[in-house]
This record gives structure tokens, sequence and C-alpha cells, in this order.
């Protein structure tokens, strides 16, 4: 992902987070501002209309209720008994009035103050009521029930006056009940709102803000995370615990980054060893072009030989003694194309990773005897002086085959770069209790630092006129190479103080 990419994340990001949570407390805030604010001025508007209308619908239904009571009670002290009830749970006074306005039945007054408003306003309604009798009878009538309320005075309270006819007894029914001075009341609640409503305000706004910072700081984890899985960083998880959506929707959110990790990581993997496969491949194809070319460099002299001798000998050109020198060379030289042929096929089963020891169990130190027997007498042509330091009886599990193989590839380079009158000294060394090294040294010529490590290359020659001159083919180390990796044993070159050494290391078992 470019840089750009991860920029706009995080600004996506960001404003995200801003976006949600100003969203979320502009949103809250306003839904209870305006709830509070609805609140307060239906109750400044309408709580003194609402007041006076359940007052009076509580006053006509329950003198209604009351003149159905009445009509079933005969008795004079039941009846104040029904009075009295009636004007404790209603804040009350009842007044009973015959057909002609004549007060019949009043209960006693519990206040003076209240006994001289309320005596006075009755005298009103009965004086005003009784002049025009037309209105008791239009109410007996139509038996109508009649509420007004008093208009207000200087220093009176107004009442509402509820009357209905009983026309089972002939008689009127007044409820008259005092409007309490809700003005005062209502002026003091409105400035007591003021306070309120600042008050509110300002818990709101905190409210608010701790509420969308509640509900939006999952939702930006959740983001967050999703930010970094775009990054393709899965390392860090949603820590959100919640049995809803959102933690359902975190706990999703942590199976996908896993899943994607592995998938990546498993595409990783792949890519890896595709790119593996595809260098090994490259390298197997240098290898068999360059395996080609020094095949072909290889074949290229002794095959222009063969022929060349070949035909000198058929068109009769050597006689007698020559002819059978230059015989002699075809055959040579047919000989190390078939070393070289058994080298190649040799060196194919070794690496191609199919091939197998059989391994056993023998004393190294007998080995070396055994094959520096069969070099003596070319170690004597030369005048090679040949020193052992052998440790006997050092027993190893290896192939024996093929370890031979190897200490004869050391011991024929020795003795092909080792100059007349020169040494060679084959020597074992303990390094520890389970690793011992064989060392094959020869005296003569170093070879160059920059060249050590190529010499196990395929085809590598240091001196390849003196190489072809010993019938060296070029790949005997390389074989050797092969050898020492299949069995696990270190191996090595150096240049020493009068030549060169070859070593490798085993693990004794004694």
């Amino acid at each position: 992902m470019s840089i750009h990419n991860l920029n706009l994340h995080k600004d996506f990001s960001k404003k995200i987070k801003k976006s949600i949570t100003l969203k979320l407390f502009i949103v809250t805030a306003l839904v209870f501002i305006i709830f509070i604010s609805s609140n307060l001025i239906i109750q400044s508007l309408f709580f003194e209309k609402f007041y006076m209308s359940k007052k009076k619908n509580d006053i006509q239904k329950g003198i209604q209720e009351f003149k159905i009571s009445y009509n079933k009670v005969e008795d004079n002290q039941k009846i104040t008994e029904l009075i009295r009830d009636f004007e404790e749970n209603h804040n009350a006074k009842v007044i009973i009035l015959d057909s002609n306005g004549k007060l019949k039945f009043i209960t006693k007054f519990n206040s003076e103050k209240l006994n001289a408003t309320r005596l006075k306003v009755i005298n009103e309604i009965i004086r005003d009521w009784t002049i025009n009798s037309n209105i008791f009878m239009e109410m007996i009538q139509k038996n109508r029930q009649v509420t007004i309320i008093t208009e207000k005075r200087t220093d009176e309270v107004r009442s509402i006056v509820s009357a209905i006819p009983d026309n089972d007894k002939n008689e009127i029914i007044f409820a008259i009940s005092s409007l309490q001075p809700i003005n005062e009341a209502s002026s003091v609640i409105k400035e007591f709102y003021i306070y309120f409503y600042i008050g509110a305000i300002i818990l709101i706004i905190i409210l608010s803000s701790l509420y969308s910072s509640m509900i939006s700081k999952p939702l930006i984890m959740l983001n967050e995370a999703a930010s970094n899985m775009a990054e393709l960083d899965f390392s860090r998880k949603c820590d959100i615990v919640r049995e809803d959506e959102v933690g359902n929707l975190a706990k999703t959110l942590n199976f996908l980054s896993e899943n994607l990790d592995e998938a990546l990581s498993s595409l990783k993997e792949a890519n890896a060893k595709l790119e593996d496969d595809i260098e090994k491949e490259r390298l197997l194809e240098k290898m068999r072009k360059e395996f080609v070319a020094a095949v072909s460099h290889e074949l290229k002299t002794p095959i222009s030989l063969i022929g060349g001798y070949a035909e000198g000998l058929k068109d009769g050109v050597f006689q007698g003694d020559e002819s059978e020198y230059y015989l002699d060379v075809i055959l040579d030289e047919s000989h190390k194309m078939a070393n070289l042929v058994a080298d190649m096929l040799d060196l194919s089963q070794l690496e191609s990773g199919n091939f197998k020891l059989h391994k056993e169990e023998f004393n190294i130190d007998e080995l070396i005897n055994s094959i520096l027997k069969k070099f003596l007498t070319l170690m004597r042509n030369k005048n090679i002086n040949l020193q052992l330091d052998l440790i006997p009886s050092i027993r190893i599990n290896a192939d024996w085959t093929r370890i031979e193989q190897v200490i004869t590839n050391f011991i024929t380079n020795a003795i092909r770069h080792t100059e007349e009158n020169g040494f060679i000294r084959v020597s074992i060394e303990r390094k520890e209790d389970t690793e011992v090294i064989i060392f094959v040294e020869n005296s003569g010529a170093y070879i160059p630092s920059e060249e050590i490590n190529k010499i196990w290359d395929n085809f590598y020659k240091i001196d390849k006129s003196r190489t072809r001159k010993m019938g060296g083919t070029g790949i005997g180390l390389a074989i050797v190479k092969n050898i020492l990796i299949l069995h696990g044993y270190k191996y090595g070159v150096e240049n020493t103080e009068q030549g060169v050494r070859f070593y490798f290391a085993v693990n004794n078992i004694n």
C-alpha cells in the first residue's frame, strides 16, 4: 500500500472520529434541550388554564356523584356526613336550596376568613339567582348543570360554582370551591425555571458529551481496527466485550482479521516458496548451461585428437612405431572420456537429492592405508615422500565406497599437484571426543585466495594443462563436496606454509 493511501486512511479515521462524536453530541443535546424547552413553554402557557379546567371538571363530576348518593339518603345525619366527605375531598362548600331559592342545608365553616369570603360569594349567588327566578326554573325544567367562575376582585379569591338541579327532591345543589391564587406561584415557578433551565443546559452538555463518547468510542475502535487491516496490520484487535450488535461486530472483525492474517501469511509463504523455486530453477538452468558448456569443452579436445589421429591412421600417414603411439593416444583419450562420463553420471546422481548412502561401521585408518597402497608406485616414480600420522582404530559410521572416493580424490589431487621430491602428509587429529579430522596435505603451489572457494565447482581447474596431462576430469572435487554434504560432514581446503591441505571431519563412534 502506498504512503498516499496510508495517509488517506489516517485522515479518514480522524474525520470519522470527529464526525461521529460531534454528531452524537449535537443530536443528543438538541433532543434534551428541545424537550426541556417545550416542557417549560407548555407549562408557562397552559398551566393556569389546565388548573382551572381540571378544577372545574372535578367539581362538576364530584357534584354529580354527590347528587346520586344524596338521593339515596334520607337521614339528616348521614346527609351531613355525606356533605362533609364531599367538602373534604374536593375542598369545596355544599349548599342546598329549595326550588324557591331558600336555603335548606349548609354546614358550618371551619375558618373565619374562609367563612366570610365564601359566605359573601354564596349570598351574592343566592341573591342574584333568586332575583332572576328564570334561572332556577330553566335549570330545573331542563335538568341542566351550570358551572361558573367568579370574576376576580381586589382582595378576593376567585371561586368556581357548580349548580345541579335535583328534581327528585325539587332542590338545587350548589358546590362552591375557591381557586387558589396561582399567578404569584406561576411567576416564582417561571423564575425558578430560568435557573433550572441554565443548570439543565450545563448538565445536558456534560451528559451529552459522556453519552456521545460512550457510543462513539467502540465505533472509533472498530474504525481504527478496520484501518489497521487496510494497512495490512493485523496485530491490533478490538478489545470490545459487549453482548450486543457492536460486540458481535467486534468479534466478527477480529475473526476476519485473524483469517486475513493467516491467509496473508500463507500467501507470503507461497510467494517466498515460489520465489525460491524460481531462483532454484534459474540456478538449475544456469548450471545446466554451464554444465553443457563445460562438458562440450572437456570433450572437444579428446574427440578432436581421436578424430585427427584416426584419419591419419586411415590414410596411412603414420607407420610402424608411430602408428602404435597414436593408437595408444586414441585409447588413452577414449578412457579419459569414459571416466568423464562416469564422473558426470556420478555427480548427477549425487546432486539429484535422491541418492541414498549405504552406511556401515569401519576403521577410517584401515581405509586410508588400503587406498595409499594403490598409489605407492606412482608416488615412488615422482620420488614423493609419504608422511603418515594416523590414529589407529578410529571407527566411524559412513558409506565405505563414497568415503573411499573422497580420500582417493584428495590423494590423486595431492599427487597431481606435488612436484618431484615433494611430500604428501596424511594425518588424523582428534578434535573432540566425538569428532576427528582427516587431513591430506601436499607440498607445492598455493591456491590463489580468490579461487580457493571455487575449486569445489563443476569443471573448475586451476591449471587446465596439468589437469589434462594427469587425466583429471575437473568434477572430482564437486563429487567430493556432494558426498560430504550427504554425510553431514564439514570439509574445506586451506593454504599451508609448504603447500595445500584438504580436510574433512567425521564423527567418531568409539
